[in-house]
């Protein structure tokens, strides 16, 4: 008998993957936890049903969430990384030596300790000592913090269950203020393609361009994701994520990367007519 694993991305469109078999199944206190192995992307998860990574193409998004403000900020000690309980962000991040301190927040302690025992290649990052575990809620985590961080990053889950706070204009504008003077705040920012997501996508974007001087919409294709096309937002106290690229500084680190890469950075701020359209309708 085969078994598929089936995401609706809309009432008329579904994405599924053979499976090969189910390593995990558990109802947290926050949401359905499941992990499965499959021939085609290996090991992935899913919360609530929904695809959180698969390990197929799980770089390309931390890559991209992380690579990008690395390479524009100058100078990042201090990060905090709000959800992002399978580790991908931390793996990525604990790769700078300059990074002196990351504070990750994760809602769901449960979800951490299943990515450690199922997706080791991701959650490594949680070894590094400068990493700090708090299992609480982001939006009020962020709440206490001023002139603090230098770098912020959104890996939530979608704009509802347990992340829908994190999408909100006082979440936003708590990150503003928890930030440095020239501090640097990038989030997952939803598919412009399906309608649903596209709606949900110019929330996000309105309130952020509400709280921020600099906002940046920028893009990847991630193919287990609704529509493969995704959107990342990049908001700012000072820099510009083109014009303020360092990319002979990023380059000179010596990092390898597998999608990342500072033409691409520069190429993923490119956007198609439809989504700039789409972003113009709630600036």
């Amino acid at each position: 008998m085969d078994l598929w694993f089936s995401e609706r991305h809309t009432p008329n469109v579904k994405f599924s993957i053979r499976v090969d078999r189910q390593l995990y199944c558990c109802q947290s206190e926050f949401q359905r936890i499941d992990v499965f192995e499959s021939k085609d992307f290996g090991r992935f998860l899913t919360l609530d049903g929904y695809m959180m990574l698969t390990e197929k193409d799980e770089f390309i998004y931390h890559e991209m969430i992380v690579h990008v403000p690395m390479a524009v900020h100058p100078n990042v000690r201090r990060v905090l990384v709000v959800g992002a309980g399978d580790g991908g962000a931390l793996r990525e991040l604990t790769r700078y030596p300059t990074v002196e301190s990351i504070d990750l927040v994760e809602i769901d302690e449960l979800v951490v300790e299943v990515c450690k025992k199922y997706l080791p290649q991701t959650a490594c990052g949680f070894n590094d000592e400068r990493v700090h575990c708090h299992f609480e809620d982001g939006l009020k985590f962020v709440r206490a913090w001023e002139d603090y961080y230098d770098l912020i990053i959104v890996d939530s889950t979608d704009p509802f269950g347990p992340g829908e706070g994190l999408f909100t204009r006082e979440f936003y504008g708590n990150c503003f203020k928890a930030l440095h003077e020239d501090g640097i705040m990038v989030n997952q920012h939803e598919s412009p393609f399906y309608a649903g997501d596209a709606i949900a996508m110019q929330r996000a974007h309105k309130r952020i361009v509400e709280s921020f001087p600099i906002s940046r919409v920028y893009q990847a294709h991630i193919p287990t994701y609704p529509s493969g096309h995704w959107l990342f937002g990049f908001a700012s106290k000072r820099y510009h994520p083109v014009h303020d690229l360092q990319a002979v500084r990023w380059n000179t680190l010596g990092l390898a990367t597998r999608y990342y890469n500072t033409k691409l950075h520069v190429g993923a701020f490119a956007l198609p007519g439809y989504v700039e359209e789409l972003l113009r309708d709630v600036e």
